[in-house]
């Protein structure tokens, strides 16, 4: 029979746990257990790694053109949501968020023209919405209070998970250079806006 090495890991684990349950204490049994699903959650950390890298490597890399312009839509959906969060949210800690999306959008609209002028050529980004932005937009903008809050939030995780692919990409295979700059400059702020938001996510979740 043919085992993965996935199968390998979970028995190799499984195999020191019961080899600790046989020491004949409940605290090295307690120790070896601790150890089995820190094993265990580092190996899920490493093959998500693994598939994330993966899925970069078989994505296309988009033209400056195209980076330029998807990251000028991002920049504009996030503050027109931002500006409807304002006035629709009801959390505290939503509103916050919103407000610092505002601030942090207009910024990295503000860093991607000045990296897209020194591109050669220089580029214009576009920062015309998209059919499916628009939707989502109006959508927001037709609930308020606790709902409003958790679409806000769920649409700010996938947009944040969609920015930092792109960002992640363009500044490891881009062909512009400032760009590529940019996009690596702006990675780990996304990175920062994506773990605040699920931060935000869990305690809504809790309600």
């Amino acid at each position: 029979m043919a085992y993965s090495w996935k199968t390998f890991t979970i028995l190799s684990l499984s195999t020191l746990a019961l080899a600790a349950c046989g020491s004949g204490t409940e605290r090295s049994t307690e120790n070896a257990m601790d150890a089995t699903r820190n094993a265990l959650s580092n190996t899920a950390e490493a093959t998500g790694n693994m598939l994330e890298n993966s899925s970069l490597a078989l994505t296309p890399t988009p033209s400056p053109q195209e980076f330029a312009d998807k990251a000028a839509r991002s920049d504009a959906f996030e503050i027109a949501a931002a500006e409807i969060a304002a006035k629709n949210a009801a959390s505290p800690a939503v509103k916050e968020f919103a407000a610092m999306m505002a601030e942090a959008h207009k910024a990295s609209t503000a860093a991607l023209k000045k990296a897209a002028g020194a591109a050669s050529p220089a580029i214009t980004p576009s920062a015309a919405l998209t059919s499916d932005q628009q939707e989502d937009l109006a959508d927001l903008k037709k609930v308020t209070g606790d709902k409003f809050d958790k679409e806000y939030i769920d649409g700010q995780i996938d947009a944040h998970e969609d920015a930092l692919d792109l960002m992640k990409k363009y500044a490891k295979d881009g062909e512009a250079a400032s760009l590529k700059m940019a996009a690596a400059e702006t990675s780990p702020v996304v990175e920062q806006h994506l773990k605040r938001a699920r931060e935000i996510e869990k305690t809504l979740d809790k309600k």
